[in-house]
This record gives C-alpha cells, structure tokens and sequence, in this order.
C-alpha cells in the first residue's frame, strides 16, 4: 500500500516510498509554527504526484520549505543533510573530518535530502512512528 501525503485542497500529493518508522518534530521558528512531523529520505525518493500549486520559502536559501499556495499547509522540504554530519544536539558526529566526503570545505554537508510532513498522510497512525523531539531552536 503506497502512502500519499496530500495537502488540503488536494494541489499538492506526495508518494512516500516506505512506510516511516522514524521522524523528527523540529521546534525551531519555521517548523514549531507550522507543527510539521519530517519523515527524511534521500533525495530523490518521494515522487511528486502533483504540485499544481506549489510555493517555496526559505530564510537561509539552504533549506527550502515547500507549500501549497492555495490552501498554506507546509508538505514537504530540501535541505542540505544536516544529519550526516552533526548530533541531534547540534555537536559534529565524532570521525567527522573533511576527508570523508559528506562535507565541503566550509562544513556544509555535500549531499541534499528531502522531508515529507506525516501530518498531510491520512490514515497514518502516528503512534507508530518513532517520533524524535529536536532542539532547532537552541541547536542550530
């Protein structure tokens, strides 16, 4: 059974490529306002069913926060992977040198990765998914 996360107004739907088992509830200033769940996965595994009404916001130009422009939910993001480099704590993962590959000279992570927003898939049961807290607001 193929999970579709959808906004709204139906503009925006999402094809997951798994069921999530594992998921972050960020409280920084963009996600702690919008209430997102984030299920992560490589780039280029969600499949974009339809973005008809598709808008994006992004403070730092790094993480791109996607949307839908008619009825406003928050569906889906593009960041750089974060995760790969640094603790949920904001501290690097220890053997993290530049030599490894998953970050440039200025310590930004090379490699992007995508997050959908459990919240727009209907008949999820949320309690089974492993939900995460992150510290967004102080960590990062």
């Amino acid at each position: 059974m193929s999970l579709i996360a959808s906004c709204h107004c139906g503009g925006t739907k999402i094809e997951l490529p798994d069921t999530p088992t594992h998921a972050k509830e960020c409280n920084c200033s963009f996600c702690f306002r919008t209430g997102a769940i984030w299920a992560y996965y490589p780039a280029g595994a969600l499949k974009l069913l339809s973005t008809e009404s598709q808008g994006m916001y992004s403070q730092s130009g790094m993480n791109l926060h996607y949307l839908c422009s008619r009825c406003g939910m928050q569906t889906w993001g593009d960041s750089p992977d974060w995760a790969s480099m640094y603790n949920a704590d904001g501290t690097p993962k220890e053997g993290d040198g530049n030599d490894d590959g998953n970050k440039d000279g200025n310590g930004m992570p090379t490699q992007r990765i995508h997050a959908v927003n459990l919240r727009l898939v209907d008949g999820l049961d949320l309690a089974t998914v492993t939900i995460e807290q992150m510290d967004g607001r102080n960590n990062w």
